[in-house]
């Protein structure tokens, strides 16, 4: 048992956090409940969220999308622990993250979450497959060959696996990226625009395997971006304006989630 796992049954013990809810329903992978956050004092403050209520369902791939400044990154941030709640609470793999010390919610988020991000963040002088085995490495882990080796192999790098990222198109990185995100096998993988540094057809590629992820492997993906076609992979979209939910759109694609982006967005600008 790892010490996350200690950590959670403890927390389970005491907050009724378990594998189940009422009536034996079983818990989202990851939930926001009536979450607020807020940025600066006094004539600075900018509210980031206000009361923002949210599940993700297990094996469930959803898109966040919103005009410049409708909280999304936050959603995001909050959602995967990295930045602290003002208000509510935010329960990952039945954790409330609130309850959580900054040393156990690192490892949270070292041993249950993914994270891809637009600029790939590799490290150079690694070799792609050293730079999956990097988070392993990181939690004093010894990685498996197999499993490296099985990650690179569903991302499509086997034969890359010894190039250093100079030496990989952007789209071969971002797919090193998403390797090294699944190969600590998370429950949540949380992705900010991640093909955002892309062409289109790259992008297209991407996408594509987040979404055989979740459909072959049952893997959690929340999504930020402003991609109406990247949302269009997605199970689920769900717009925000001004920190608040402002609808959810099922099975979306590329034209309904652009018609919708279109009316959140301020009178003459367009959405992007």
């Amino acid at each position: 048992m790892s010490v996350f796992d200690r950590i959670r049954d403890r927390i389970r013990g005491a907050d009724e956090a378990g594998p189940a809810g009422s009536g034996g329903r079983a818990l989202p992978m990851a939930s926001l409940e009536a979450v607020g956050k807020a940025y600066g004092r006094g004539d600075n403050r900018v509210v980031a969220l206000a009361g923002v209520s949210l599940d993700f369902a297990a094996g469930s791939f959803t898109a966040i999308m919103g005009p410049s400044g409708s909280g999304k990154t936050t959603l995001l941030q909050c959602a995967a622990g990295l930045d602290r709640v003002d208000s509510g609470r935010v329960v990952v793999d039945g954790v409330g993250l609130h309850k959580l010390s900054e040393r156990a919610l690192t490892i949270l988020r070292r041993e249950r979450m993914g994270f891809i991000f637009q600029s790939f963040n590799l490290v150079p002088a690694l070799t792609a497959r050293q730079n999956v085995e990097l988070p392993l490495r990181l939690a004093g882990r010894e990685p498996e060959a197999a499993q490296v080796d099985r990650v690179l192999a569903e991302v499509g790098l086997t034969e890359r696996a010894k190039h250093r990222p100079g030496e990989l198109s952007g789209g071969q990185q971002q797919r090193v990226a998403i390797a090294r995100a699944l190969v600590v096998r998370p429950k949540v993988l949380f992705a900010d625009e991640p093909t955002g540094a892309l062409d289109s057809r790259t992008a297209r590629d991407v996408l594509g395997l987040l979404r055989s992820m979740v459909d072959r492997h049952g893997q959690t993906v929340v999504m930020v971006t402003h991609d109406p076609v990247a949302a269009s992979y997605a199970h689920r979209v769900v717009f925000l304006a001004d920190g608040r939910v402002t609808g959810e759109l099922e099975s979306p694609t590329a034209e309904t989630v652009a018609v919708r982006m279109a009316g959140l967005e301020p009178d003459g600008v367009e959405a992007s």
